[in-house]
């Protein structure tokens, strides 16, 4: 008996002759407009296997791709939630309240944006669920309010609205397993089998800007037929995304925290 994988993305029904238990899942977000570093993520995922894929949301803001990254994302036709920069830049609404350097990103994108493009970034939604899991750019708990999930205190509040075993999320642009059995614990970022008595909410980390001290893309597989989540970190031409940042105009910062993985 084969499960096909549902795409909630697509509006035709799915292919019920793809048996969901081949399926090998790349899980990506927080691109930040760094198109080099999501061009790496995707050929690294075409090299494992991968067959389907997953956007986390954040496709824009921070660095000076909007428009390739929003386009490739949106080629891809992928399951894709929204993010609080894609929300952002979609809008029209004050940025003032904001940390000065992300504001003026996001002004700066705002300008590089079509209407179509915005429409498409304001139609994307806050949750999905895909196949047996589900996916959040924030929280499940109060996905509009962007809360960060920083440690296992954080993650208990997500816990009580996940119907699923296996919830991917993103926003802290930090790779992270929180894990709840008996009580919640926090993992660090390293290859995980999926336990049927478990829940699992995974932080996929950054494919555009990564903090966690770590440079390179970061981004998640999921083997469904192995039960397993592997993280992977990626090398990206990182001085073509910095001279793009600059010759933007955007903040210097921007260009300089990456190569800091800050």
């Amino acid at each position: 008996m084969t499960t096909a994988f549902v795409s909630t993305a697509r509006t035709e029904p799915p292919d019920s002759g793809q048996n969901l238990s081949y399926m090998r899942i790349a899980l990506f977000g927080d691109i930040h407009a760094n198109l080099e570093a999501l061009e790496a993520v995707l050929e690294d995922a075409a090299k494992q296997d991968v067959n389907e894929y997953v956007c986390m949301g954040d496709i824009v803001g921070y660095n000076a791709d909007p428009v390739a990254c929003l386009e490739r994302v949106r080629a891809m036709d992928c399951p894709t939630v929204k993010g609080n920069h894609d929300e952002d830049a979609s809008g029209l609404h004050s940025l003032d309240n904001m940390n000065p350097v992300a504001a003026a990103a996001l002004e700066w994108t705002r300008r590089q944006l079509g209407d179509e493009q915005r429409q498409w970034l304001r139609r994307l939604r806050m949750v999905r669920q895909v196949s047996d899991f589900t996916v959040v750019h924030s929280t499940l708990d109060q996905p509009a309010h962007w809360n960060y999930v920083t440690n296992r205190f954080d993650a208990m509040s997500n816990f009580s609205y996940q119907f699923t075993h296996l919830c991917f999320h993103g926003h802290t642009h930090v790779p992270r397993i929180y894990v709840k059995n008996d009580r919640v614990q926090e993992m660090a970022a390293e290859k995980l089998i999926i336990e049927d008595n478990a829940k699992y909410f995974i932080n996929v980390g950054s494919v555009g800007q990564p903090r966690d001290g770590d440079w390179r893309a970061c981004y998640v597989i999921y083997d469904v037929e192995k039960k397993s989540v592997e993280f992977r970190r990626v090398e990206y031409d990182l001085a073509t995304t910095q001279d793009k940042i600059l010759a933007a105009g955007l903040p210097h910062m921007l260009a300089e925290r990456i190569a800091e993985g800050r």
